[in-house]
């Protein structure tokens, strides 16, 4: 595939998937052996662990929406950058109990491997930590360290 053709399906996954929480379209634009290796045990591999992640997201953050920065495509690589705001709902966190209400906004890297027209692989770089703090769990930044 060209990589237009890649950057469309990763923003199309990103969209009906992510955003619009259409899970059942996961069975088309991901290979049945994906892996997401930016998951939790047991959410790593498959479709299923894929709508599972989804679903979490969803729950978390009914009302987040994805502005995206920058899209870069080589090969069968593509990454995307850009910043998720929304709504926390108080769902546990990576063991972190989270108050609901709050808005945060995440910085986050997504990188997709495509193979065969499907996305085959998925890594992710996100500011937990800047959320954490948004969300009033983490203690504020020290301010300017040189």
């Amino acid at each position: 595939m060209s990589s237009d053709r890649n950057k469309d399906l990763v923003r199309r996954f990103l969209a009906e998937c992510v955003l619009g929480g259409h899970t059942d379209v996961v069975d088309e634009l991901c290979s049945p052996a994906v892996v997401n290796h930016a998951a939790a045990p047991g959410r790593q591999h498959g479709v299923e662990g894929i709508k599972a992640v989804i679903g979490f997201s969803r729950q978390a953050q009914p009302d987040q929406r994805w502005t995206e920065q920058h899209v870069i495509a080589e090969g069968d690589l593509v990454v995307v950058y850009g910043v998720r705001e929304g709504t926390w709902q108080g769902r546990s966190f990576r063991g972190v109990d989270t108050p609901s209400g709050r808005r945060v906004s995440v910085e986050l890297a997504h990188m997709f491997r495509i193979e065969d027209g499907k996305i085959a692989e998925h890594w992710a770089v996100r500011d937990d930590f800047g959320m954490f703090q948004q969300l009033g769990v983490a203690p504020p930044s020290p301010g300017n360290v040189v």
